[in-house]
């Protein structure tokens, strides 16, 4: 009967915070009817490999695409500096729902939302609650820039799915692996301890992350870190376990065979992505091979030797990138969103927003109550790690820190505070950790405090009532132009 009802909790909550999430990013999906920010990039793009198998320049588009005018799209290949899942699952959208707005946006919202199912029941088993699991759940379903995001044709909502399947597949596998440790007692096997077998969960979580490595390439990061962080993890776990030999184990068993796993997964999942610029003779550059004899890395075949010089020249431009944008922001005010992406911006003159004065516009800004004491749970993690070894905080604070730090000597070049997607899930981890550290104190071995849990609720209560308040900045809705300018909170906002 307990089991059931847990069951039927967890059902509802997943059920909830998904339904909740559906309705905040499909709903009015096709507004506006325009381009928005990069989109002008990726969804002809996708558009080019549906019709021709290849990205094709689009040579003097001028929102001809955007009236559904495609006749501007040209043979020639087009030189594309990503690679090509996002792309690839932005023309799905278009193949099933049409070459409008809601085509072009549909995976996104699709994958988006998803994220937020993963991340509620993630967190469910992480902190063995559904109560906060919910929580998570809720918090990543409301955030603005997550939710801007997950309505916008571009890369980076994607690269934050794969990232958030990637780093629940890794838990898994751990949750498998402490199993089996709990199942054999150290003085039953010695001081290595048992074999763990063949590590579907990891594999799979290698195949997510290549996934995400085929959408951006800071998909790396996160594989990088990803594999450290849980191959430590895994050393802790042969320790408790009280396996003598528990760190030779880990570096044995877990490491070296997961390293092997990574280099052997990761180029052949990116690698397969580009099967049709392999199969199409029209992609930029790939006939270059051919074109150039003995030059390149000459023991490659012809044609990765041509896709390793295409990738030499995106590293380039990626490297070189400084052309200075009126929304670029330094990445060390992300966590406080101290630099938000204006997406789009139009006058109207429409009646209905009750006022002369009228706009419709488009900013990437999170709620800013989930960053600002998502920054304070971030540093909770790591001040409780170091003074009191609680790994959970600062396990959790790794994919923050994974997404946003590697950015920090990037600094000089042209960067967004939209790349700080991939950052949400784990702000929002985070910060339910903090959230639940604070209402079940370890003076109370894990009951909730009442006081506590009621300063918790009421944060949720302005947590939400803030995300309504910014809503209408984060879909396009038409709203008087006073209405625009309370929500300038920073003048850099």
């Amino acid at each position: 009967m307990i089991v059931t009802l847990w069951r039927w909790r967890a059902t509802v909550m997943a059920t909830g915070v998904t339904l909740l999430a559906a309705i905040l990013r499909f709903a009015d999906l096709a507004h506006p009817q325009a381009l928005v920010f990069d989109e002008v990039y990726y969804t002809r793009g996708a558009y080019s490999l549906l019709t021709m198998g290849y990205e094709g320049n689009w040579g003097d588009d001028e929102g001809h695409f955007a009236q559904g005018d495609f006749s501007d799209l040209e043979t020639e290949g087009d030189y594309v500096v990503h690679p090509m899942v996002g792309k690839l699952l932005i023309a799905a959208g278009m193949k099933v729902f049409g070459n409008g707005p809601f085509g072009w946006r549909f995976a996104g919202a699709l994958l988006g939302t998803l994220t937020v199912l993963i991340v509620a029941l993630l967190m469910r088993r992480i902190m063995k609650s559904t109560l906060w699991g919910g929580v998570a759940g809720l918090l990543l379903a409301i955030d603005g820039l997550h939710i801007v995001m997950s309505r916008t044709a571009i890369l980076d909502v994607f690269l934050t799915f794969f990232v958030v399947a990637g780093f629940a597949l890794l838990w898994l596998d751990r949750w498998r692996a402490q199993r089996i440790y709990h199942a054999h007692p150290a003085d039953t096997v010695g001081g290595w301890g048992p074999r763990v077998g063949v590590r579907w969960w990891r594999l799979l979580a290698l195949v997510s992350l290549g996934l995400a490595t085929g959408v951006k390439w800071s998909g790396l990061y996160f594989t990088a870190g990803f594999m450290v962080l849980f191959v430590l993890l895994d050393a802790g776990d042969r320790k408790a376990a009280g396996y003598r030999h528990w760190l030779s184990a880990a570096a044995l068993r877990s490491a070296i065979p997961g390293l092997i796993a990574t280099v052997v997964i990761i180029p052949a999942v990116y690698i397969a992505q580009w099967a049709n610029w392999f199969a199409t003779s029209g992609s930029y550059g790939r006939d270059w091979a051919e074109k150039h004899p003995g030059e390149g890395v000459t023991w490659l075949p012809a044609p990765l030797r041509s896709l390793w010089h295409y990738h030499v020249s995106m590293y380039d431009f990626h490297k070189d990138l400084d052309s200075p944008h009126p929304w670029e922001s330094h990445p060390g005010g992300w966590i406080i969103q101290f630099r938000p992406t204006s997406f789009f911006f139009e006058r109207v003159d429409e009646a209905s927003c009750l006022g002369d004065n009228c706009v419709q516009a488009i900013t990437s800004v999170g709620n800013p109550l989930i960053w600002w004491v998502g920054l304070a749970a971030l540093c909770l993690g790591i001040w409780r790690f170091m003074v009191h070894q609680d790994r959970l905080g600062i396990v959790l604070a790794a994919g923050t820190l994974i997404s946003w730090l590697p950015w920090i000597p990037f600094a000089h070049r042209t960067i967004f505070t939209f790349y700080a997607v991939t950052m949400v899930p784990f702000v929002v981890m985070t910060l339910t950790w903090g959230l639940q550290r604070f209402a079940q104190p370890e003076w109370l071995e894990g009951r909730l405090s009442r006081r506590r849990s009621l300063a918790v609720g009421w944060f949720l209560v302005a947590v939400i009532a803030l995300s309504a308040f910014f809503f209408p900045v984060w879909t396009g809705q038409s709203i008087p132009n006073w209405y625009r300018t309370i929500h300038i909170w920073l003048p850099t906002w």
